[in-house]
């Protein structure tokens, strides 16, 4: 059964952080309460990928967690991973879509919103749109879009959308507060000195009492 996309997720990183290993980071991530764990790891080959996938599966199935794979739809279907996020250099959704079938989630990221209605058509599940603010986690070619662009998109398509980039939590209630489904963060939990602590200071923001 496909799941939801929903509240905040914890994108995994070993190159902002050499700490701990993805498969550590997404534990730290989920004990702190993490809804949503993605697996971002550009850096490794196929079959420590796949290890990586593997590993943080299993701790998904225990904490509830969703579980995506970041471009690799081969490698969350061999993972049983709940789904993968496709960039925008990635596989086109409909193949994607041949890889995992009708119950795995597929997103898109977009950041237009003619990229987020393009995606919306082709299949995708869910929109990562950004950047919403500047970030040094990923190179950017374009400008940070902010939450006016956001709200933008939001009006404009029908899925579920996941707003990314820059978000901490200095800004990540200005995100909230447009109405998003989701925010992903990269450096606001794994630069953190406690990535457990700084997912549950996340979290609370996003569930307050």
């Amino acid at each position: 059964m496909k799941r939801l996309i929903s509240g905040l997720c914890v994108i995994t990183d070993t190159a902002v952080q050499q700490r701990f290993s993805h498969v550590q980071l997404a534990e730290l991530s989920m004990q702190g309460g993490a809804d949503i764990v993605q697996l971002r790891g550009k850096a490794l080959s196929t079959k420590d990928l796949f290890a990586s996938a593997v590993g943080i599966r299993a701790l998904s199935l225990a904490y509830g967690t969703v579980f995506i794979v970041n471009d690799r739809a081969d490698i969350a279907l061999a993972s049983n991973a709940d789904g993968v996020h496709l960039g925008q250099t990635d596989l086109p959704i409909a193949a994607a879509r041949k890889i995992l079938g009708n119950d795995k989630l597929i997103g898109a990221t977009a950041s237009t919103i003619d990229d987020a209605l393009k995606a919306e058509q082709d299949g995708a599940d869910y929109i990562g749109f950004g950047h919403i603010f500047s970030t040094t986690s990923k190179e950017k070619l374009t400008p940070p879009t902010g939450v006016a662009m956001l709200r933008d998109v939001l009006q404009a398509v029908k899925i579920p959308v996941m707003a990314i980039g820059g978000i901490n939590q200095k800004n990540i209630e200005s995100v909230w507060q447009t109405g998003v489904q989701s925010v992903a963060v990269i450096s606001a939990v794994a630069s953190a000195e406690t990535p457990k602590a700084a997912t549950a200071q996340l979290k609370k923001i996003l569930t307050p009492l």
